[in-house]
């Protein structure tokens, strides 16, 4: 597998990481304050590592794509979180991921990317499996019919806002490095902290007892984010996007082994469409 789709697949396994961290977090603490800390720290871990890496020649159009990835992410993750909050994991998840992947893979296309026939197959295959791992039976508490209604509409709201994250970030230049995502990180907590500040939320501050898990949310979010840009530089949009769009399979996984979530026969038949779905991307 050469290293750009490898990327996007990793970058996938911690999104569905961070996306479990933080939707369990946003269970015990308000979302806000959760998706503010979160942002904070992964800005603070990439803060901390930029002096280990080369050096980057970093234009205003990176910084300002960098910043609108910010905004749109911040939006993204606080209407995610949100929603697996209320909603089952294993549906909000991979809603999120068809909507997120479907604006940035059609914008490729019409821009002129051209996937083969097989990487075609394996994005199309890839849809069917986010669908198909959505599909597992609620287990835990019942929550009634309107809940969960407002858990997918807030969920179709953040996959439109990841998608647009995705593709701004693409759009930075290979020199820029990884500052981008400091311009993003420095704009979604600037936003964050806006919103609650309109909304009238008095505080950010997260109990401590919590405090670790939004922490490391955010880094590995972080994580995420910096394998997604590097890979979107050493291959074709559309495919990394469906690459790292996968990642409700991670989600859901953690949420069967931490949360005992049940897998059903679709959920698992999802799985193995995903593995399918990545032998044919890598192979087209």
């Amino acid at each position: 597998m050469t290293p750009a789709p490898l990327l996007a697949l990793l970058s996938a396994v911690l999104y569905g990481a961070a996306d479990f961290v933080g939707g369990l977090t946003s269970r015990r603490a308000p979302t806000m304050a959760v998706v503010f800390s979160s942002q904070l720290a992964g800005a603070l871990a990439l803060l901390a590592m930029l002096p280990l890496l080369q050096p980057a020649a970093v234009g205003v159009a990176d910084v300002l794509w960098g910043a609108a990835a910010g905004c749109a992410g911040g939006v993204g993750v606080a209407l995610l979180y949100r929603a697996l909050a209320i909603g089952t994991m294993s549906v909000v998840a991979p809603t999120t991921a068809v909507c997120a992947v479907a604006i940035p893979v059609a914008v490729a296309i019409a821009l002129g990317e051209r996937p083969s026939g097989l990487a075609l197959s394996g994005m199309a295959l890839a849809l069917v499996a986010i669908v198909l791992v959505s599909q597992a039976p609620e287990t835990g508490p019942t929550r009634d019919r309107s809940q969960g209604t407002q858990a997918l509409l807030i969920a179709i709201g953040s996959g439109i806002a990841i998608g647009i994250f995705f593709l701004a970030l693409a759009r930075t230049s290979h020199a820029a490095g990884l500052w981008p995502l400091l311009a993003a990180r420095v704009a979604s907590a600037l936003l964050i902290a806006a919103m609650a500040l309109v909304t009238g939320i008095k505080s950010l501050r997260m109990p401590r007892s919590v405090l670790p898990m939004a922490i490391a949310c955010g880094v590995i979010d972080m994580g995420a984010n910096g394998l997604y840009l590097i890979a979107t530089r050493g291959g074709a949009l559309s495919i990394i996007v469906t690459l790292a769009s996968l990642y409700p399979a991670s989600t859901v996984l953690l949420a069967r082994i931490v949360l005992h979530e049940r897998l059903g026969r679709l959920q698992v038949a999802g799985v193995v469409a995903c593995l399918i779905a990545i032998a044919l991307i890598v192979t087209g």
